[in-house]
Order: structure tokens, then sequence, then C-alpha cells
């Protein structure tokens, strides 16, 4: 089975990006989130998600349909606030 889709890292996340078939689902775009124990307590590992999740609900709108993004936060992702996630993540992908 051939690997598709591609893997781009930044210095807090690493980002994976897959097309989804036409005729699987629905064409919005869909996001998965991993925040392990390693960033943080439930509070920080909590927030990080919230930051993510805002990103991509901001920038929903610029992603292509039927795409599938999963967002892995790295150890360094606590320090950041929801301004610098979102700027992390929008350089990734824009």
């Amino acid at each position: 089975m051939a690997r598709l889709g591609q893997r781009m890292t930044t210095e807090h996340f690493v980002v994976l990006l897959a097309r989804r078939e036409p005729e699987t689902s629905a064409d919005q775009p869909r996001l998965g989130v991993t925040v392990s124990r390693r960033v943080g307590n439930a509070v920080v590992r909590n927030r990080v998600k919230r930051g993510i999740r805002e990103w991509f609900r901001r920038s929903q709108r610029l992603l292509a349909p039927r795409v599938d993004l999963v967002v892995i936060a790295r150890q360094g992702a606590a320090r950041l606030g929801a301004r610098e996630i979102s700027q992390e993540l929008s350089e990734v992908l824009g």
C-alpha cells in the first residue's frame, strides 16, 4: 500500500495532510489533534488543543475540500499562545 499525503514539520508541530476520495464523505476539511503528556499536564494540553482548533476554525475556508489534517504537538508547544499557534500553522500550510 502506497503512502499518500504530505508531512510537514515546524519547531512545535508535525502536520500530516491527506486528500480523501470524493465519494467517501462530505467535502469539508477534517481535523485531528494529538497532544501527548510530554507537552504538559491536562490543562496545558487542552489549551494547546483549543489553540489548534481555533486556528482550524478560522482557516478552514482556505483549505482544499476533502482534506484530512492531523496536527501533532511537540514538546515546546506548551509555551505558545493562541496567536503563535495560529501563526506557525498558517506558515506551514501557506
